[in-house]
């Protein structure tokens, strides 16, 4: 059996993971998500966008699929998102 170690703790990688990101509805997410991860070099699944609002329509969550090669780029993904200003929470 593989041993992983703390840091990557029910983690295996490389490996594909979904992530979220939430804001406002009108913050065009499902636009800028993609990108802000392409950007940050990040290799994203085809077809794996989807967007959900909020009940009240005034939020959105998006998620989507990407590689993720060790522990460092799924860090990147959350780090990248979390810098813009209009992504609230990541998961």
């Amino acid at each position: 059996m593989a041993e992983q170690s703390e840091d990557n703790r029910g983690f295996r990688f490389p490996g594909v993971f979904e992530i979220s990101a939430m804001g406002p509805a009108d913050a065009d997410l499902e636009l800028r998500v993609p990108a802000l991860l392409s950007a940050a070099g990040l290799r994203l699944v085809a077809d794996s966008l989807r967007q959900r609002p909020s009940s009240k329509g005034n939020y959105v969550s998006v998620h989507i699929s990407f590689h993720a090669d060790d522990r460092q780029q799924y860090e990147l993904a959350h780090s990248c998102l979390r810098a813009c200003p209009d992504v609230k929470w990541t998961l």
